[in-house]
């Protein structure tokens, strides 16, 4: 499934059992399988208007989706079918059939406009099915995006509780909007000129002035659909059939349906496929599968809790699953490489830390790629404290390779020795500088050994230390030295172990230095990722408000043209606002 998804036929993806809306864990599984990013279109209308055949159509099936052929609403809760992309490939088209709205079964309107409200939050195209023209019959059937701002919200915690403001946000993060309109069989033209579909939408959104309720009533579902969709698109459609025929639609070949209403399909089909976009979150972040199931089950568990499904809220979730999974796979690449690269023991401490930080860096490289949102960088200062335990670790297996390799070298090299002193073989005048001479060849022989590692020094000084007595017994019985010479002698040892212990004090300190300049390497490096990653994140974020505010400045221009200054004032404000968020802050602290 990482490659291609294969659906047989589709699956309830939202439950909706006795007024309770529950996520189906078969759907969420599916989900989970998914690897590539997801296009997502769902479909919307009253019940019995067709919704489920021009989704059966995209999928590119005669059946699937629940057609039904009498007055009851087949689809409950929301259904979806995932299949390849026609168009675009290593993606996945994953296609919401929603239950009708209206349905008189129901009797509760709440969750219609639930159903409504998931739909727009999960898709990157919502399609609005409806039958004949958009009058304001259409328009009142259409309520449901006026509540839009009592359903959703943007922010956790808008800076003011206003719910116009926090709807301001909406235009960053809603889908692509296309109208459907079945049956239809109105001449396309104003004023006895044909117009495009697009146009007879426009035309069909254009408000009414004045101030009474009547004219609010009219406006307020406009106004709310050129607000909050500035991409929008319509598609009419002949009666497919004769009626006696359409009962049994789905079994119906392709050449006994009405010419024209195939061609319409057909044309609808085309543009799905080619302008849909990817699912997208704000800040640029593709959906896949798994993060299309988040979105799910956190707007789900929200609305089943009494909140708010809200956008930051899914986000953030999602941030937290996905980031404690980009750090055990940041650790997973470094402990993959060190274990390729690092030959334990090292033969200097500088070769470890080399490696060490070569690692580090491509280990914080995938901790980048796989995160987002990480707030206060705690999951990033988690990888960072995860990587400087690595290193310790590191460093503290070394030595003990070292010494390990130091201790069994010394005792190869030192065992004839050894063996000499026990048989007597120094016990004689002139014993003594035999015995030192000795000494001093296998001690060249055990520095010219290769591969000692970092405890070269100090293990060779603790064999000796141990056999200082042997020396010295040597030193004291042999009878061909003076004792103002033994004197002599036992001063040049005690010179040569001051010595000795001089140098390890200060490779000591040279270890400190360096294991001091490595961290500050590594904070540095940890402050460069995180500084270019925030800097592309934040010019994505500025290209989206950029985006918007476009989008914004179009339908306030438009307001003004057709002289709805109070409105293209609102619209204004918003503007406003969200350029105010634009405008860089001061510096950021980090790590």
């Amino acid at each position: 499934m990482t490659s291609e998804i294969c659906m047989p036929g589709p699956v309830c993806l939202i439950e909706n059992t006795k007024g309770q809306l529950v996520a189906n864990e078969e759907a969420l599984k599916i989900l989970s399988a998914i690897t590539q990013p997801v296009v997502v279109v769902a479909i919307v209308g009253l019940y019995r208007t067709g919704k489920s055949y021009l989704m059966n159509k995209l999928a590119g099936k005669k059946k699937g989706f629940s057609l039904g052929s009498t007055v009851q609403s087949h689809t409950k809760g929301i259904w979806m079918w995932c299949v390849p992309h026609p168009k675009k490939p290593d993606h996945t088209l994953v296609l919401l059939d929603t239950e009708g709205l209206g349905d008189v079964e129901k009797g509760d309107n709440q969750n219609d406009s639930w159903i409504f409200a998931l739909a727009i939050l999960l898709s990157s195209t919502f399609v609005y099915n409806s039958m004949g023209t958009i009058n304001q019959q259409a328009m009142d059937q259409l309520h449901y995006v006026t509540e839009l701002s009592d359903r959703i919200r943007a922010k956790s915690s808008p800076e003011s509780n206003s719910k116009v403001e926090d709807s301001a946000d909406f235009v960053s993060f809603f889908p692509a909007f296309v109208w459907t309109l079945r049956d239809f069989s109105l001449e396309l033209e104003v004023n006895g000129q044909p117009i495009s579909v697009d146009e007879y939408l426009e035309h069909s959104l254009k408000l009414k002035k004045g101030n009474d309720q009547k004219i609010k009533n009219f406006n307020e579902p406009r106004l709310c659909i050129r607000k909050f969709f500035p991409v929008k698109k319509c598609f009419i459609f002949d009666r497919p059939a004769q009626r006696k025929y359409l009962v049994r639609l789905e079994q119906l070949k392709e050449e006994d349906l009405n010419l024209e209403f195939r061609e319409q399909v057909t044309e609808f089909c085309s543009y799905i496929f080619s302008h849909s976009r990817t699912k997208t979150l704000s800040g640029g972040i593709t959906v896949n599968g798994p993060r299309l199931k988040s979105l799910v089950v956190t707007y789900v568990s929200a609305i089943s809790s009494g909140d708010l499904p809200c956008m930051e809220n899914a986000v953030l979730a999602m941030a937290q699953t996905e980031n404690s999974a980009a750090v055990k796979k940041a650790i997973a690449h470094y402990d993959q490489q060190m274990g390729q690269k690092v030959q334990l023991p090292t033969e200097t401490l500088q070769e470890l830390l080399d490696l060490h930080r070569a690692s580090e860096r491509e280990a914080v490289e995938v901790f980048m790629k796989n995160s987002f949102k990480d707030v206060d960088q705690k999951f990033q200062k988690e990888l960072w404290a995860q990587l400087e335990a690595k290193r310790d670790d590191f460093c503290k297996q070394n030595l003990k390779a070292s010494s390990d390799c130091c201790m069994a070298l010394l005792q190869d090299i030192f065992a004839p020795l050894e063996e000499d002193v026990k048989q007597g073989t120094f016990s004689k005048p002139g014993g003594y500088h035999l015995f030192i001479q000795k000494m001093q060849e296998l001690k060249n022989k055990y520095y010219q050994a290769p591969g000692k590692g970092l405890q070269a020094e100090e293990t060779l000084k603790k064999y000796l230390e141990s056999k200082e007595n042997v020396a010295d017994a040597l030193l004291q019985t042999d009878q061909s030295l003076t004792e103002k010479e033994k004197e002599i002698e036992a001063e040049r040892i005690k010179a040569e172990s001051v010595e000795a212990a001089n140098k390890m004090l200060q490779e000591m300190q040279k270890k400190t230095e360096q294991m001091m300049e490595q961290k500050e390497k590594s904070y540095q490096e940890h402050l460069r990722q995180l500084t270019e990653k925030m800097e592309r994140d934040r010019a994505q974020l500025l290209a989206e408000q950029e985006k918007t505010i476009s989008l914004k400045l179009q339908e306030q221009e438009r307001l003004l043209k057709e002289g709805f200054q109070n409105e293209s004032q609102k619209l204004h404000k918003e503007i406003q606002d969200l350029q105010k968020r634009s405008t860089p802050s001061g510096p950021c602290t980090i790590l």
